[in-house]
């Protein structure tokens, strides 16, 4: 493909492209493709019998790219979270222009959207692409999800009582009450503590990194008062007669591994047996809090029955008060009465 450049009386530079190419006689010839890059470089493509090149003006290309080049760095349930909320962007703005989507087409994306927090995550997505996409070159536009406003999000705030608590770890088998009593005792999340392992105790701590941002804590084992509940769980568990096989913390009872799945399945079959039994004693409404305990409850519930919002703060990774105290923090404060 050629480019024909021509200055033009009032000072600007046209610019043409043709295609290069022979006639059926042998004859070189020029065909005029136009003077936007892009379409010429579709109509160069049918004329060389190639597939047309990827159109960098459109919103697709930038998903395209950072689909290539940005998610393969993030952790893996991250990748499987954005791609399910790029999948929503492309059907709604692949073909669009880049620099044709304004603020009130987001709104309106906004406002479609039947499932409206997973709406604000997908928002979330396509602006991250497309200050990538300014830094690329392919707009030089503001990013339209600026100031965009986002669907009200209500907290969960379920709090796992001490009745409910006891109910699911008594029905529970072994590996799913260690799971449960790590979580509790570590504050982290599910996925990073079944992943504890006994590499990570280094002398009198626990040494933990956060898969969700990197955050690592050295949670301690010993206080000037002897082993903390954790230190002893812990020694609880290494003195096992069955260990791991991987040299994870908590194991089955034939020394395997337990998986997320493995620990989704044994927490729910646990919570239906724990509720099934309060229905039968007739406690109606136990049963029924029961039904709405989560395994993710737990990291709250620890963060919600420590006493210093610091410490809760500082265990969870957080870096200030305010996420633990909003979204963790899930039972009032104690209070002495008026008299």
């Amino acid at each position: 493909m050629l480019a024909r450049r021509r200055k033009l009386a009032s000072g600007k530079v046209w610019v043409g492209y043709y295609y290069n190419g022979r006639s059926a006689t042998g004859e070189r010839q020029e065909i005029p493709l136009g003077t936007d890059l892009q379409a010429a470089k579709r109509k160069w493509a049918e004329l060389e019998g190639t597939p047309p090149p990827a159109d960098a003006t459109l919103v697709g290309y930038a998903i395209d790219q950072y689909v290539k080049q940005v998610l393969p760095g993030l952790g893996v349930r991250t990748q499987a979270e954005y791609m399910k909320c790029i999948r929503q962007l492309r059907g709604a703005f692949a073909t669009a222009p880049i620099s044709a989507i304004k603020p009130s087409d987001i709104a309106r994306y906004r406002d479609a959207r039947t499932a409206k927090v997973r709406a604000n995550r997908e928002i979330a997505v396509l602006s991250a692409i497309y200050n990538l996409a300014r830094e690329w070159g392919y707009t030089t536009n503001e990013n339209p999800c600026t100031g965009v406003r986002k669907n009200k999000e209500v907290p969960r705030d379920y709090y796992a009582e001490a009745d409910v608590w006891n109910a699911v770890y008594d029905a529970g088998v072994i590996e799913l009450q260690d799971a449960m009593d790590l979580n509790y005792l570590t504050g982290q999340r599910p996925a990073d503590v079944i992943k504890m392992g006994k590499e990570h105790v280094r002398g009198d701590e626990l040494m933990v990194t956060q898969g969700k941002r990197g955050q690592k804590l050295r949670i301690q084992l010993r206080n000037a008062a002897g082993l903390t509940d954790l230190g002893l769980f812990i020694e609880r568990l290494k003195g096992r007669p069955v260990q791991c096989m991987s040299g994870h913390l908590v194991c089955t009872s034939n020394g395997t591994h337990l998986t997320a799945k493995m620990l989704r399945d044994r927490f729910e079959k646990a919570r239906a047996t724990a509720s099934a039994e309060a229905e039968t004693a007739g406690a109606l409404d136990l049963a029924q809090r029961i039904k709405a305990f989560q395994f993710r409850d737990i990291r709250p519930k620890a963060a919600s029955e420590i006493e210093s919002l610091d410490d809760a703060s500082k265990l969870l990774g957080h870096t200030n008060t305010s996420i633990t105290k909003r979204i963790y923090r899930r039972v009032g404060e104690k209070v002495n009465p008026t008299r």
